[in-house]
């Protein structure tokens, strides 16, 4: 069972190998093509990933520090409802954010023809949205709640009642702010900023259709538009460090965040309360926390819906209401799949990962680690990273037929999926079995019920709500995938996010409002659950 497991973690973690394996074939011609890609585009793509990540790291940070300190250490009115209200931009990819935003602000869009007809102007009245701060404030707007996230808990367990010592001690607002909340919050903000500079810097959609020159967006132009394989895995390794140096950042910060915090529920946590605010402090508090919650969510959900209301009354076609079933079965079944597999390998593996004795089980354990790291790697990365070792397979033994096994079909998928997210499903149940004590397996043991007995009669049904939780947070992420589905899908299979991605790259918006509002709806699944727990 154990070699089987190590076998399975080996083979998700081929992908992120055969991209960095690509460096052993180092030759003249690839030295040429680094050379070249040094002189040309490496500095276009390094500069513009690097303006791109610093303005998101700026901007998550101010918003998601400003609401999590708002919410968690001052008391006004509807903070209630900020709490969860603030997760709400969790549900909407990046992508979709820049459809509905795009529609509402570009030049030819019906808010700059309605000002210029009113007022008698001429020509754009702001910035075309397409463009770097374009996509830094959508960036913003969709991944702060990262930041807000984990700030907020580091903050609700200690820092309100530390300010409240401090408040005793005769330190004014500002300083309790400055000196004592924010210091106990900085490895959560570092923490949920690395997790967003990963979700950006592995993005597709955004840079495509705003024509940035990214990482990711160079990785497709290489590899589908010059067919270079060899620059295209060049670009990928250089993503894969910077990405590499962000999950060591956010690894340490993590670790930071769990010693620096204290068990919520004592009585300190219980006597100290936050700060009531009252008039226009109070009404500051509700703008803040209610601008990002807008902007980010409740203003392009009814953007979305309102351009599907007039395309579904007066659009010349009419919405394809009959391919939208296909499109959503497609999507739902391969949702459905890959959450099964990622959760069933992942139960698995966190089953074998309970007893460590011997050099197999320590093997098998490094697997695991590996296999972590999947959920970091850009799609695009993911899909290059299989294509590679196939090709090679398919041109020295062309009669396994290795190409005709990955390339565009539902297994390849499906295995770009285990590779990208079986980390997610991995990490949920592992924390479903820390609440299981090892007593129980030594008792069981003691009883005479073989390893299997137990995982089956006493393991599942304690780790149901920790499997249905990685199950479904597996199925949102494939639903919202965009990189490695626009790859690796099968010949005239699409899901709702390759057909959005599609009908926006041809300026048919209006007809991208319905898969797009249709991948909103089901990411609001899990971050509606989040928020529940969070109450609790």
């Amino acid at each position: 069972m154990r070699v089987l497991l190590t076998l399975a973690c080996l083979l998700l973690a081929l992908p992120v190998a055969a991209v960095l394996g690509s460096w052993l074939r180092f030759d003249a011609a690839a030295l040429a093509t680094l050379v070249h890609q040094a002189s040309t585009v490496l500095p276009g793509y390094a500069l513009q990933s690097l303006l791109l990540a610093a303005g998101v790291a700026i901007g998550v940070a101010l918003v998601g520090v400003g609401a999590a300190i708002v919410v968690s250490l001052f008391r006004f009115p509807g903070r209630r409802v900020f709490e969860w209200a603030m997760l709400l931009p969790m549900a909407m990819p990046a992508y979709v954010l820049a459809y509905a935003y795009t529609d509402a602000l570009q030049f030819a869009g019906p808010l700059q023809t309605a000002l210029r007809g009113a007022f008698g102007l001429e020509g754009a009245l702001w910035p075309d949205v397409r463009s770097l701060p374009g996509a830094i404030v959508l960036f913003v707007l969709c991944l702060y709640p990262y930041v807000y996230l984990l700030t907020r808990s580091a903050l609700t367990e200690r820092a309100v009642q530390m300010m409240e010592a401090a408040r005793l001690l005769g330190a004014g607002l500002r300083r309790r702010l400055l000196e004592v909340a924010l210091p106990l919050a900085r490895p959560a903000v570092m923490a949920g900023v690395a997790l967003a500079l990963m979700e950006t810097l592995a993005d597709y959609g955004v840079g495509s259709y705003f024509g940035l020159t990214t990482f990711t967006t160079g990785i497709y132009r290489a590899w589908l538009s010059m067919n270079d394989a060899v620059a295209a895995a060049q670009l990928a390794s250089v993503l894969l460090a910077a990405i590499a140096v962000l999950l060591a950042l956010e690894r340490r910060a993590q670790a930071r965040l769990r010693f620096a915090t204290s068990r919520p529920g004592s009585q300190h946590a219980t006597d100290a309360q936050p700060v009531q605010l009252h008039g226009w402090l109070a009404a500051l508090a509700w703008v803040l926390c209610a601008l990002p919650v807008l902007l980010g969510f409740a203003l392009p959900v009814a953007w979305l819906g309102a351009m599907l209301w007039r395309e579904a009354l007066h659009g010349e076609v009419g919405l394809p209401w009959g391919r939208f079933a296909q499109w959503a079965g497609s999507s739902l079944a391969l949702a459905a799949l890959a959450a099964l597999a990622a959760t069933g390998v992942s139960l698995a593996l966190a089953f074998a990962l309970r007893r460590r004795e011997g050099w197999s089980d320590r093997v098998l354990a490094a697997g695991a680690r590996v296999l972590a790291l999947g959920y970091a790697v850009p799609g695009a990365v993911v899909a290059l990273g299989i294509l590679m070792p196939v090709a090679w397979l398919q041109q020295s033994f062309p009669q396994l037929g290795a190409g005709a096994l990955f390339t565009g079909t539902m297994l390849g998928l499906l295995y770009a999926y285990a590779v990208r997210f079986s980390a997610v499903a991995l990490q949920t149940v592992e924390a479903g079995y820390a609440r299981i004590p090892g007593s129980v397996d030594e008792t069981a043991r003691l009883l005479g019920a073989t390893r299997g007995r137990t995982f089956v009669a006493l393991h599942l049904p304690l780790l149901r709500r920790s499997a249905l939780a990685a199950a479904l947070l597996v199925f949102v992420d494939v639903m919202k995938e965009l990189p490695a589905t626009l790859v690796l899908r099968p010949f005239g299979t699409d899901t709702l996010a390759v057909v959005a991605y599609n009908l926006a790259r041809d300026e048919r918006l209006a007809e991208a409002a319905l898969p797009s509002l249709s991948i909103v709806a089901v990411g609001l699944v899990p971050v509606l659950l989040l928020s529940r727990a969070m109450r609790r």
